[in-house]
């Protein structure tokens, strides 16, 4: 009786075992047929994605590519300082050091003078030698100037002396011995006058060469003293030294550079562009156009910026250089130094119906993506005629008034559905109006009965859905959230 009631317990104890079972498995399959109906048969759809995108327009205008190059500030004033004469620094100006400012004709250094001035002293010394030697030259040319018209005149007296002998012997006074000793005589005179001009000859000569013995020793003194002047260095021009190499007691030698000066108000821009960039600056007749340019130096997250202008193009083109070498004149050289090197900004001449776009919206294929009337992309090709930094210059052709993709991005392409985002003329983003649905009584109050059973939803956006389904009319993004999973679940 035992075996039996056990048995019987045991029956009982596995059908509601079993019964348990079967009702567990039908609640789980009904649970998953009420969220699949709630979920509106959604299970199998896919929904097409939509991409959000930055929009722009199209618009033609006229827009002055700048060319932006790299170039070298130098100076177009730089003095070296040399030794004219060697010997010993005795005495450094004030202030010469590296970097300090001078002025013209202040004095730099001076060289010991005892050379220059000893020589000075000798040349001065053979000049008083040779003005008394000329002073002796024109005494002694005096003299024989003097002498010699003494003899003319004592050959003038022999010379009438002998006529009246020759008168006289003609008479029969005079005989032809006293004619003989007459004629004589004046031979004599006549060599004696022959003699006195030769010495006046030699007279003049060594007065010439005397005077000629001045002039050159004249032009040593000059010489002695202008290097005399030389042992005292100034400044040439107003500028800044650098490269300075002057200390007090050092010796030098000739043509030896001590220093430089450089005006830091006179400097330029040595640009090299290549030939096409070149070519944009020249006009029709081969001359550089009068272009304007800017010139930066970023230093420390700094910009040291000045106005200039294009002035002129190198002659030749370097050994192993190519392109050519332009110069920038700078406007404003406050804060530049030669060497330093620096970013320049050409403007070239003007383009007309070109728009500047950013240069991301230009895909790899050198197309744009068209935003369509139905928010779809097309492809269309695009000329870029410049690139500047982070745009692009492009003819506009039959992309005028197009809406375009702003940033292309790998997953964007012809037939894409998009959403634009516009920019207002500040250049903020406009967003779009959302589209609004009517609602009839009857959907408003599934909807708004939806939301009061979501226990899982905060109070405060429970409270501000109620709000908004109160109106006349939803968001339809809002509608869509509610009705495709946002509301509570039921059968659960």
């Amino acid at each position: 009786m035992r075996f039996l009631t056990r048995s019987l317990l045991g029956l009982f104890l596995a059908a509601v075992s079993v019964s348990a079972l079967v009702y567990a498995g039908a609640t789980l399959v009904g649970a998953i047929q009420s969220r699949a109906e709630e979920a509106g048969g959604r299970g199998g759809e896919a929904r097409e994605r939509v991409f959000t995108v930055r929009a722009v327009t199209v618009t033609p205008g006229q827009v002055e590519p700048v060319l932006s190059a790299f170039g070298e500030v130098r100076s177009q004033r730089t003095l070296e300082l040399r030794a004219p004469v060697g010997g010993q620094i005795i005495e450094l100006g004030e202030g010469v050091e590296d970097g300090a400012e001078v002025t013209a004709g202040q004095v730099l250094f001076r060289v010991d003078p005892a050379d220059a001035e000893a020589a000075l002293a000798i040349a001065q010394s053979d000049l008083a030698r040779a003005e008394a030697e000329l002073r002796e030259a024109e005494r002694a040319l005096t003299l024989a100037a003097e002498d010699v018209a003494a003899t003319q005149a004592q050959f003038d007296l022999r010379a009438r002396a002998l006529e009246r002998r020759v008168g006289l012997t003609e008479r029969g006074v005079a005989t032809e011995a006293a004619l003989e000793e007459s004629e004589l005589a004046v031979a004599s005179a006549r060599q004696a006058l022959v003699g006195r001009k030769q010495a006046q000859a030699s007279a003049e000569a060594r007065a010439d060469q005397a005077a000629t013995a001045l002039d050159r020793q004249k032009i040593t003194v000059s010489e002695a003293a202008r290097r005399l002047a030389d042992t005292t260095v100034r400044a040439g021009i107003s500028g800044t030294l650098a490269d300075v190499a002057l200390v007090e007691g050092r010796l030098v030698n000739t043509s030896e550079q001590l220093a430089r000066i450089i005006d830091p108000a006179a400097l330029e821009v040595s640009v090299r562009v290549s030939t096409a960039q070149y070519l944009r600056l020249i006009d029709e007749d081969g001359r550089l156009r009068d272009a304007g340019a800017q010139v930066a130096l970023e230093v420390a997250g700094y910009e040291i910026s000045s106005p200039g202008r294009l002035v002129r193009a190198s002659a030749t083109v370097a050994t192993g250089q190519s392109g050519r070498e332009v110069f920038v004149e700078l406007a404003n050289p406050r804060g530049f130094r030669p060497g330093d090197f620096v970013t320049v900004r050409l403007s070239e001449p003007a383009l007309d119906r070109v728009a500047l776009l950013p240069a991301r919206a230009i895909t790899a294929g050198g197309e744009v993506l068209v935003i369509g009337e139905d928010n779809r992309l097309s492809a269309r090709p695009a000329r870029v005629l410049r690139r500047q930094g982070d745009d692009v210059i492009v003819e506009v052709g039959t992309l005028a008034g197009a809406e375009i993709v702003r940033e292309v991005g790998p997953m964007l392409g012809a037939g894409i559905l998009v959403r634009p985002l516009r920019q207002n003329a500040e250049g903020q983003i406009q967003p779009d109006e959302p589209e609004m649905v009517m609602l009839d009584p009857e959907r408003r109050a599934r909807l708004i009965a939806q939301v009061e059973g979501n226990a899982r939803m905060p109070e405060q956006v429970r409270a501000r859905l109620i709000t908004q389904l109160s109106q006349d009319s939803v968001p339809a993004q809002t509608l869509e959230r509610l009705e495709n999973g946002g509301g509570p679940r039921q059968g659960g």
